[in-house]
């Protein structure tokens, strides 16, 4: 099972966005929806690292979270009210989103296998750098491919030819960030004893 603990970068000088996230967030595939657990602060519960991964990498393009990603046994069953669970994946979550603060990522994975957490930590720490890096327009050439655009009507899309959304998906790192994807999917579920 994975938690995790995201945190709101610069609340105190920044506008709420716990709420429109929450909002956003509601129709994921979770196990336990994301609550607020504090001011600027919410947790989830998932239990399929393909989602974790998902959600990670969306906060990360957002620029104003740091993500925890608990991976572990939970204390089951899982009350209904996602911020009254317990169990080794929550303290995990825990450490981890006060590491993410200090991360060029700013996300951090930690578990109760330390080694495994240690290994998917860092596949989804260089695919995050990675995406937060990448231009506006790397963002949306990359969204339209998420979509399952073909790079032509990607091209369509944004107005631009196939060329400029091939040089675009490059200089984004749309391959690296799919095969690193799939890389910290398989770290996470490993992580996850």
């Amino acid at each position: 099972m994975f938690v995790l603990t995201v945190d709101q970068r610069g609340s105190r000088r920044d506008i709420d966005r716990v709420a429109p996230l929450l909002a956003e967030f509601a129709n994921r595939d979770l196990i336990r929806p994301f609550q607020r657990t504090a001011g600027d602060e919410i947790q989830a519960v998932v239990a399929d690292p393909a989602t974790v991964v998902d959600l990670a990498l969306d906060l990360v393009a957002r620029e104003h979270w740091s993500i925890g990603i608990g991976a572990g046994p939970v204390e089951e069953p899982l009350p209904a009210e996602t911020r009254a669970g317990r169990g080794p994946a929550f303290e995990s979550a825990r450490v981890a989103v006060d590491r993410a603060k200090s991360t060029p990522g700013r996300v951090a994975v930690e578990g109760s296998d330390p080694d495994a957490a240690a290994d998917a930590d860092t596949a989804l720490a260089l695919v995050a750098v990675l995406v937060a890096r990448r231009t506006e327009e790397g963002r949306k050439a990359v969204e339209q491919m998420r979509r399952g655009c073909t790079q032509t009507e990607a091209a369509r899309a944004l107005g631009i030819s196939k060329q400029a959304v091939s040089q675009r998906l490059s200089t984004a790192g749309w391959h690296v960030e799919t095969a690193g994807r799939r890389l910290a999917e398989r770290l996470l579920l490993e992580a996850d004893t």
